[in-house]
């Protein structure tokens, strides 16, 4: 742990890095890949170039400032991050390089002298530590369970379907013939692929969609205007291409299913995929308490796996489910028209005592947080997963 002088100074120059906001981040990653283009085959360019990544970061930046002398406070985010960093294959050695261009762009941008860049420079390497200890235990465990790996590992597309009119699913097939290890519903793999003509290779995580019997697993890929990934996924990929696969990760989990209480899965567009493998699991442990599966998309052309969530709700002792269509104008008993509001469900639909799961865009969640809390519901049992670079709502 640094000493209180270490730590003064690194709280000294927070307000001027608050002040400057993400320019500070997109400096340095602009930075740090001059030096290192080869890192733009690990880093989404996308998110570089919309600024979420950038934005990101600096977050993560001001949080870990405001918690230099109380780390465990940051213990959920430092797993989500290593989960992350474990599915893009992060080694040791690119925190190094991290480091040398984070000092380097305090020193261009900030200019706060030698003695508060050696403590940036100590603080720095005491996070990056405590990041790395957690990513040696998630490859050793990724690695040690049946079926499993370390780093990237050479997959077959062996089905493709298309789930509605821009979502198609993919079950992936390891090219060996060897299993697979399960995984915990939530989760998703990174894919990563490199076709001719591309300059860099492209690294994209996907939520697992179905439970993997140990010899496959799926994906569901909605296509993104422009999307790079997403369009050679809808356009060009067939069965028989290969990809290659991270050992599945991520942080997002049912919670307590030990014992059972109500269970709300709430989701938009494409951000139904972590939800569908959590209803896999329910149906499959045959849950007995209620479940809620609640989806907003803009029609029914754009409505994916609506039948295989009607069979699974089938198979549990109490559930319900209530689609809003945002491209809708009018209201039916099937579902509800406009964007999703909790307030034309019936009281006793929310309950207190349950979870609620979010995914989807980030405007999505937020008004979903705000509708639970204004009715009642605890902080702590809302629970979401981010695609794309993590944002607290």
């Amino acid at each position: 742990m640094p000493d209180a002088r270490t730590l003064e100074l690194v709280r000294s120059t927070l307000p001027a890095i608050r002040d400057a906001g993400p320019a500070v981040t997109e400096y340095f990653y602009q930075r740090m890949f001059r030096h290192h283009p080869e890192l733009k085959n690990i880093f989404n360019m996308t998110h570089q170039q919309n600024g979420q990544q950038p934005a990101a970061l600096f977050g993560a930046l001001c949080a870990y400032g405001a918690h230099l002398d109380t780390p465990q406070a940051l213990q959920e985010a430092v797993e989500r991050i290593a989960q992350k960093h474990t599915s893009l294959n992060i080694h040791p050695e690119q925190y190094a390089i991290v480091g040398e261009h984070l000092l380097a762009t305090l020193h261009e941008l900030l200019d706060p002298g030698e003695e508060v860049l050696a403590a940036w420079a100590e603080v720095y390497g005491v996070l990056a530590d405590i990041f790395i200890r957690q990513e040696a235990a998630i490859y050793q465990q990724g690695a040690q369970q049946l079926g499993g790996w370390q780093g990237h590992r050479p997959f077959v597309i062996s089905q493709i379907t298309e789930e509605s009119d821009g979502i198609k699913s993919f079950v992936l097939t390891p090219q060996d013939g060897l299993p697979v290890p399960d995984f915990t519903a939530g989760q998703y793999v990174t894919v990563s692929l490199q076709p001719a003509g591309w300059e860099y290779r492209q690294l994209r995580q996907y939520s697992l969609t179905r439970p993997s019997a140990g010899k496959d697993y799926r994906i569901a890929v909605r296509h993104q205007p422009h999307g790079k990934v997403s369009g050679w996924f809808h356009q060009q990929a067939r069965c028989g291409d290969s990809v290659l696969l991270s050992v599945p990760s991520g942080d997002f989990r049912l919670q307590g299913t030990q014992t059972p209480q109500p269970v709300t899965l709430i989701s938009a567009g494409s951000g139904l995929t972590p939800m569908l493998a959590m209803l896999h699991q329910l149906a499959e442990s045959r849950y007995p308490a209620k479940v809620n599966w609640w989806h907003a998309t803009r029609h029914p052309g754009s409505h994916a796996f609506a039948e295989e969530v009607n069979t699974l709700g089938a198979q549990l002792e109490q559930f319900s489910q209530q689609t809003w269509y945002s491209q809708i104008a009018t209201h039916s008993e099937a579902y509800c028209s406009g964007r999703m509001d909790i307030g034309q469900l019936a009281a006793d639909v929310i309950s207190a005592d349950g979870d609620y799961y979010l995914c989807g865009p980030a405007a999505f969640m937020q008004s979903m947080l705000v509708q639970l809390t204004a009715r009642g519901i605890s902080r702590d049992r809302i629970h979401y997963e981010m695609f794309g670079p993590h944002q607290t709502l």
